[in-house]
């Protein structure tokens, strides 16, 4: 009695078998079809999300031979649930290093206009300064901006990067900033009067930012508008709790921040 093989496809017709690969977070695949690359951000239900570097978002089918993997076709499949879950992207929107430590300081510094923009910035960038090794400082001000600076001394070595608030042409702080000049300083600056309003409305929970009357105090009126408690220190920490990633601020922000980071951090 002769034993036959179950597959009766001859042997030289048979594709070799590939490998099954998680498709876990971030892992950077090529789609054979389409010659799309990504990274996985999200899988589910026999399908897979990837983002490609200009943020483009597609979704496609995980099918056997699917892919390829550093030039490998590989079948995606879906994570088993049991594997740990780590933060893959950092607030910034960077992707997370586990386990790195902080690097030394450098000469470098950002400086920003007050406790709340240092506290924001911690908030969304803070991985990522201290992997750069970046610290941040504030002004208390941007009055006392030019005496910083040559303070400081910004040179190759140690650039000095600024954030400010309302810097817009006519402003007294574009002026201010307009008295400070170096190949190794950078003033740059977000529209709005404080740092408040860099945070997207409907992150706090409000259809917009009111306006406040000049010669009024804008933290203050802001608080009256919105029926907030007359505590600014407290109003602050509300908005800061409602910032969880890059998601919740306003592109004007988001833009100067790595531009400064960039600067800081530039060979």
């Amino acid at each position: 009695m002769r034993s036959y093989d179950p597959d009766l496809t001859p042997a030289w017709k048979r594709s070799a078998p590939v490998p099954e690969i998680p498709a876990d977070p971030d892992l950077v695949v090529e789609e054979v079809s389409t010659g799309f690359c990504g990274a996985v951000i999200r899988c589910e239900a026999g399908t897979v999300t990837l983002e490609d570097r200009f943020g483009k978002h597609r979704v496609f089918p995980m099918e056997p031979r699917g892919f390829l993997l550093e030039g490998r076709v590989v079948t995606l499949v879906r994570p088993s649930a049991a594997a740990p879950v780590r933060p893959t992207r950092t607030a910034s929107g960077s992707v997370a290093v586990p386990g790195a430590r902080a690097r030394v300081a450098r000469a470098g510094r950002i400086y920003v206009e007050g406790r709340h923009d240092a506290e924001l910035v911690e908030r969304v960038w803070g991985d990522d300064l201290r992997i750069e090794g970046v610290v941040v400082e504030y002004l208390e001000g941007i009055d006392g901006l030019p005496s910083i600076v040559a303070e400081f001394g910004p040179a190759p070595d140690a650039r000095l990067g600024v954030l400010v608030d309302h810097l817009v042409p006519g402003s007294k702080e574009s002026r201010i900033a307009a008295q400070v000049t170096s190949p190794d300083l950078l003033v740059v600056g977000h529209p709005y009067i404080d740092v408040w309003e860099a945070v997207k409305p409907s992150s706090v929970g409000i259809r917009a930012w009111p306006t406040v009357p000049r010669g009024q105090d804008w933290k203050t009126g802001v608080c009256q508008a919105l029926g907030w408690p007359p505590n600014t220190g407290a109003a602050w920490q509300h908005i800061l709790s409602r910032v969880t990633s890059y998601k919740d601020l306003e592109p004007e922000l988001l833009g100067r921040v790595e531009e400064l980071i960039d600067f800081v951090t530039a060979p």
